[in-house]
């Protein structure tokens, strides 16, 4: 049975975020190791010009995508956003693929952050035993997302905040750099042109670092997910959509700016840049030329408080759409069900349980963890997918509708170029996540690459066999408006 506007999750639900919350959410949600650590490779990989041509198109994408959910949050702001969405204005088919491949994705991806919380540890601590830092991690982040709604969003707030203060440090210590006033004598755009640069190996380099760009933004889309759970989604969610868009872009082109211009292309550290290994992040690097000692410190620090924010989310996200997909009868009953403090806690149960099964596996059969990891790859593209489609859906069975756009309360900016905007682009970065493997069909690798697929086609035709399901005519679709003060 379909959720629908007028079904009500049983009264207990809070609507405790605030849009300090949101902004921080999605805004904390992209800038992680990302930026702290890939940002390097990205620069290695297509030279200072070809990485600030992605990030730069996958920032413009980000932003259509954040419009086209902020239009539909507002108007239906639901726990289960856009798995909502895509069963109601697509296919319930659709939508129950797209709820199960998110779920799936931060369960998976919470086992990583708990596994990457122990690597980063052993910085200061190389004797203690891995486990015990990872269980502490996972315990930690079950903990604030058990209590309360509002004691994620604090948490969440406050590890962003760290985290976008250390960005604007490193940009004022960058550019003092640049220009010579720290760190010796001034380095200008030398690094920037050196070589072959600012462009390195054409456009095939340029669409390939557009992979690494858009795992950089994954995680932009928790505003829509949090929706539901806010007190006033009609003014936060336009409010921080603005903020969070020009942030991210400003953060992510300056920071890469500094580094090309301060990093030549060709350093070995930077081809080098793994979240395993802190001390050559590019940001450290850039700390160090300006003369500061303790730089590997605090970025791991910093680090630190990234990849446990990331875990966070993640256990809040894949939780909510568990909640809500039981709510929709599309998972078992026991998921939708809150304790006293409007906690979905069967499913806060299932989604560690989950978790710490793959980090198991990460221990004791690295070939199992390995596939995890391989089937969960592209699911975030996938859900950015599902949001843009849903959304060209949604405004055109509201104009088939005859309803007139002023019922909107936010309204998503050049409607219809956004959306196919981002179709194309995310279908773009999904076939060029691994092109190279096709060359000498290296079906080991393709199967690693795009396992994230064929498992969301098998959801999407289970569903679709078993019930029957087929793409609701525009004129059928439900446009009937969720009032959350009704609630």
């Amino acid at each position: 049975m379909e959720t629908t506007a007028k079904s009500k999750p049983e009264g207990h639900i809070r609507r405790a975020l605030k849009t300090r919350h949101l902004s921080m959410i999605a805004l904390g949600g992209s800038i992680g190791t990302g930026l702290f650590v890939a940002s390097g490779s990205a620069i290695s990989t297509a030279g200072p010009g070809g990485a600030l041509v992605a990030y730069i198109g996958i920032g413009i994408m980000v932003y259509f995508l954040m419009t086209s959910l902020g239009e539909m949050a507002t108007y239906l702001p639901v726990t289960g956003s856009f798995a909502t969405y895509s069963s109601r204005f697509v296919d319930p088919a659709l939508g129950f693929a797209m709820g199960w491949n998110y779920w799936f994705n931060w369960a998976i991806t919470l086992a990583v952050d708990v596994s990457t919380v122990a690597l980063v540890m052993k910085f200061w601590l190389p004797g203690v035993p891995t486990w015990i830092f990872s269980a502490a991690a996972l315990l930690l982040i079950f903990m604030i997302n058990a209590f309360s709604v509002l004691s994620f969003g604090e948490a969440e707030y406050w590890m962003s905040l760290i985290k976008v203060v250390t960005v604007i440090i490193f940009l004022v210590i960058g550019f003092l750099t640049i220009f010579g006033i720290m760190g010796g004598h001034a380095v200008g755009l030398e690094n920037f042109v050196y070589h072959k640069a600012p462009f390195v190996g054409g456009i095939p380099t340029v669409l390939s670092v557009f992979v690494v760009a858009g795992f950089s933004f994954q995680g932009t889309e928790l505003i829509g997910i949090t929706a539901g759970e806010s007190e006033t989604p009609e003014k936060s969610i336009p409010k921080a959509i603005k903020q969070v868009f020009w942030r991210i872009l400003l953060f992510y082109i300056l920071s890469i700016f500094v580094i090309a211009c301060l990093i030549p292309y060709t350093s070995h550290n930077l081809l080098g840049s793994d979240a395993k290994d802190i001390a050559i992040s590019p940001f450290t690097l850039v700390f160090r030329r300006a003369g500061l000692a303790s730089a590997a410190s605090v970025m791991n620090a910093v680090i630190l408080t990234s990849v446990i924010s990331a875990a966070n989310s993640g256990m809040y996200a894949s939780t909510r759409m568990l909640y809500s997909l039981a709510k929709g009868g599309k998972a078992p009953r026991i998921f939708g069900l809150l304790n006293n403090r409007g906690i979905p806690v069967f499913a806060l149960l299932g989604t560690t349980f989950v978790g710490l099964l793959t980090f198991l596996a990460g221990i004791y059969g690295n070939r199992i963890y390995t596939f995890l990891l391989s089937a969960s790859g592209l699911t975030g593209f996938i859900a950015w997918l599902g949001i843009a489609f849903a959304h060209y859906r949604f405004r055109r069975a509201f104009k088939k509708q005859g309803k007139s756009l002023s019922q909107l309360r936010y309204r998503a900016k050049l409607f219809p170029f956004g959306p196919l905007l981002s179709l194309v682009l995310c279908i773009l970065v999904i076939v060029g996540q691994d092109l190279k493997s096709f060359a000498n069909w290296d079906w080991q690798a393709i199967g690693v690459s795009y396992m994230s697929i064929p498992l969301f086609v098998i959801l999407y035709l289970f569903y679709k066999i078993k019930y029957h399901t087929k793409l609701i005519p525009l004129e059928e679709v439900d446009l009937t408006p969720h009032d959350i003060h009704k609630e």
